[in-house]
């Protein structure tokens, strides 16, 4: 596969800069319902109500929000089929995808390190 590479201005790809386009995008996917979206679509296509469902404690309105982001930033492609009623399925973007090798990153992480988290949280006493 290859991954594209789009270019634009180095001000926009600074995290560092308060105005950049980057850390706009770092903020919109970096939140735990973006993150569980874009692991719960993985290499499946999967309709709004199958996203709900495998996304326990995600609201209706929580999942569309992210979903629309998700979509906004190219990481996300939602396919609306002409039936009655309308079938709507989302699935990840090549962008998505490279995104999710990340968030598989970020999720190993967190199974290897709970205990000691959990450890270090009862250590503060909370």
């Amino acid at each position: 596969m290859v991954t594209k590479q789009f270019t634009g201005s180095p001000d926009d790809a600074d995290l560092l800069r308060a105005d950049s386009l980057a850390r706009e995008v770092f903020s919109d996917v970096a939140n735990k319902w973006a993150l569980l979206i874009i692991e719960t679509l993985g290499d499946r296509t999967l309709r709004f109500s199958e996203l709900r469902n495998e996304l326990e404690g995600i609201s209706h309105k929580m999942l569309t929000q992210n979903l629309r982001m998700l979509e906004r930033n190219g990481l996300v492609s939602r396919t609306v089929h002409p039936t009655v009623p309308p079938r709507v399925e989302y699935t990840l973007t090549e962008a998505g995808t490279a995104l999710r090798k990340t968030v598989d990153g970020l999720c190993d992480w967190t199974h290897r390190y709970l205990g000691h988290i959990e450890a270090a949280r009862h250590r503060f006493g909370s």
